[in-house]
């Protein structure tokens, strides 16, 4: 009995899911910024406010994340690749492949029956198609991430955005501004774009599944999740918290090293 913990230390965002008697007892998310010892030290620091607890009353700490092995209090440190698995298979059994698209890169995880990882697929040599690319274009509409998502909902058409180099699609979104296409017609170019490069990382993976789950911070991008939807052919789905996932996983790992509890 007691509490666990999950840290995902990403490239963009460190994340904290708490665990006790095998349920989520709390999640937390700051900004990684420069340096991933200080950003797990603020998601720690914002559990301890809140609860009352600290570091001393975790039984077990399991780190993911690009900068894991930084992480000096856990007892175990394991890929994100297996943290995104855990943690889909946990909210979605049913779940055969994860789309997994964070700050820096973009991955396609396959799972078996179990939830154990089959296969992979990732993009890390460009950042087009990833959370980075998309807070780019959204800086050229001067638009919030949020705003952003929203922006193509009554598109009926979209623009082709044909670069795969970050900065030459940026030159054709101001090219289509310049023109006068209507801004929400560029916007659902752009997200049918990375949903194309998506899916040809994914398409060798896929085997007739129609479970397919969107994780990582842009999975709350709901323009995006509509294109991957579309392009997939059935509806990827999303959780309540889709940037937490890796987390999550990392949690229920450290409650297996702790005996289930």
């Amino acid at each position: 009995m007691g509490y666990v913990a999950g840290l995902d230390s990403g490239s963009t965002s460190t994340k904290l899911v708490v665990m006790k008697d095998g349920k989520i007892e709390g999640f937390y998310v700051v900004p990684t910024g420069g340096n991933s010892l200080k950003s797990a030290q603020m998601v720690f620091e914002q559990w301890s406010a809140k609860t009352g607890k600290t570091e001393d009353d975790l039984k077990s700490l399991v780190a993911t994340g690009y900068g894991r092995e930084n992480i000096r209090l856990a007892r175990k440190t394991v890929s994100e690749i297996s943290c995104h698995a855990k943690g889909v298979h946990w909210l979605f059994p049913a779940c055969r492949l994860i789309i997994d698209i964070g700050g820096q890169d973009f991955k396609v995880i396959k799972l078996d029956n179990e939830g154990r990882v089959i296969n992979f697929a990732m993009n890390d040599k460009c950042a087009a198609g990833t959370g980075r690319y998309l807070e780019l274009m959204a800086n050229v509409f001067q638009m919030s991430l949020e705003k952003f998502s929203l922006a193509a909902e009554t598109a009926t058409g979209s623009v082709e955005i044909t670069s795969v180099c970050t900065v030459f699609a940026e030159t054709e979104v101001i090219n289509h501004i310049s023109w006068g296409t209507a801004e929400k017609e560029i916007v659902a170019g752009i997200f049918n774009a990375v949903a194309r490069r998506v899916y040809s990382l994914a398409k060798q993976h896929l085997a007739g599944d129609k479970e397919i789950v969107f994780t990582g911070g842009v999975a709350k991008n709901k323009g995006m999740a509509g294109a991957l939807s579309k392009i997939m052919g059935c509806e990827v789905k999303v959780s309540f918290n889709p940037q937490i996932t890796g987390a999550l996983g990392a949690a229920i790992y450290a409650c297996e090293i702790n005996g289930g509890q």
